[in-house]
């Protein structure tokens, strides 16, 4: 599954993580506002890391703190409606 782009519909937009690129630095879990994006520690991408995951998306306001920190650009989130 590493390689794919991890689609997650949110309660006011759309989330995607690009786990594979991910190299955990868990930048994006420190600046969400509503503490929904954690570290997925099961799982290990082609980095060697563990990525970063919405935890609850429905909680989810879309307010792109995480894409904007993330310096990897591997999170992008799309505001729907």
């Amino acid at each position: 599954m590493d390689g794919c782009v991890k689609e997650v519909i949110m309660a006011k937009g759309k989330v995607e993580f690009q786990e594979s690129r991910c190299k955990g630095c868990g930048l994006c879990v420190k600046v969400c506002p509503k503490k929904l994006i954690e570290m997925d520690g099961s799982k290990i991408n082609v980095k060697g890391y563990s990525p970063a995951y919405a935890a609850r998306p429905e909680e989810c306001i879309a307010c792109g703190n995480c894409a904007i920190t993330c310096p990897d650009s591997v999170i992008s989130v799309y505001r729907l409606g």
